[in-house]
């Protein structure tokens, strides 16, 4: 919307050019929603807590967590919605990938709060059905593979991108992309989710693997620099990082309330939109396996239950103290803002690891 202003007063007045640098609008962007999220925090905590929509707590969990008992949950919802004004404002509306990623977004935000209203009005500790999530993840992740082989100009964009390695690429065909990017997307929303279990725990990693999935969607979107680190050029690419700037201000605008000691929490109507928008966005630049590597906190903790999971089924034994993954560090010792932290600098450093990827060829 503000594209269009600028572009129209650009005609009259030189200056309003500079907003068609994407990087100025991402910057603005990231700021927007910061803004957003900041200003309108308390009025959506207060709505939530007026709403009784408190979280419950697992009776088998450290004991530490029962004080969070009643605390207000689907507080994702700021985030989409500071991220969905922001993207309306300042990101260019005739690109495809903009309303992919917020489509992708909303969609499986939308599943969240259907599946947080179940277990907090409701009181159904179960929410919605397992078969009934991945019943709607799997149509919104087909339908974005689907669009995207659709719309797809070059061979590259649908090609599987080897890091480390200048000239391995994979062709995958249609079937093949449908089923990546399938995976790529679900896998992360509900790795995400798995994730949001302390406080702050998942906003900060999602900011950071934002941000360093924002440079490479920079560098695919132009022809030159994606000529010269050897990666795959995807026309319109560049817009996806005004979507990863508001993303990285609404999840640092929610952290502030989020922070030990939470007022609110992220919920799944959060947890689950954010990781399939990351996931989303690997996609659309060709970077899952990078994606793998930022991400690995969150690769960690999916493990960690489907471990434990496969590990009381075959044998009667756990393999941790406690799934997901920071629970058992909780049980052996270590303090919820200890975790959280550590957690944090892993990711950090898994982020750094993943740019790396970008010369390192």
């Amino acid at each position: 919307m503000l594209l269009w202003l600028a572009d129209l007063l650009g005609s009259h007045i030189r200056a309003f050019n500079v907003f068609n640098y994407t990087t100025l609008r991402a910057v603005m962007a990231a700021l927007t929603s910061l803004a957003i999220s900041l200003m309108m925090g308390p009025w959506v905590i207060r709505k939530l807590t007026e709403l009784k929509v408190g979280q419950a707590v697992r009776n088998d969990g450290p004991q530490t967590h029962l004080v969070k008992a009643g605390t207000p949950t689907m507080g994702g919802s700021l985030i989409l919605l500071a991220i969905t004004i922001t993207m309306l404002l300042w990101a260019d509306l005739s690109n495809k990938y903009v309303w992919l990623l917020l489509g992708v977004m909303l969609g499986t935000g939308a599943l969240g709060f259907y599946d947080d209203w179940r277990k907090v009005v409701y009181k159904d500790p179960k929410g919605v059905s397992a078969k009934f999530k991945m019943g709607w993840q799997s149509a919104i992740a087909i339908g974005a593979g689907v669009f995207l082989i659709a719309t797809a100009k070059l061979p590259a964009s649908t090609e599987l991108i080897v890091p480390f390695f200048k000239t391995v690429a994979y062709p995958l065909g249609a079937v093949g992309f449908c089923v990546l990017t399938y995976f790529v997307i679900v896998g992360t929303s509900n790795a995400v989710n798995l994730t949001d279990g302390l406080d702050g725990l998942a906003a900060l990693p999602t900011v950071l693997v934002a941000a360093g999935l924002a440079i490479f969607a920079y560098v695919a979107g132009h022809a030159v620099f994606s000529k010269y680190l050897g990666l795959p050029f995807i026309p319109g690419a560049h817009e996806v990082v005004v979507f990863c700037a508001a993303m990285c201000g609404a999840c640092l605008g929610f952290l502030w309330f989020n922070a030990y000691p939470a007022q609110v929490f992220m919920g799944d109507v959060g947890a689950l939109a954010l990781g399939a928008a990351l996931g989303a966005v690997a996609v659309i630049v060709r970077q899952e396996i990078v994606l793998f590597l930022m991400g690995g906190l969150f690769v960690m903790e999916a493990l960690s239950v489907m471990i434990q999971v496969t590990s009381f089924k075959l044998t009667g034994k756990r393999v941790f103290r406690m799934a997901p993954l920071h629970h058992h560090f909780e049980l052996k010792g270590w303090k919820e803002t200890q975790v959280v932290v550590r957690f944090w600098i892993v990711t950090m450093m898994l982020v750094l690891i993943g740019l790396s990827t970008l010369k390192l060829r």
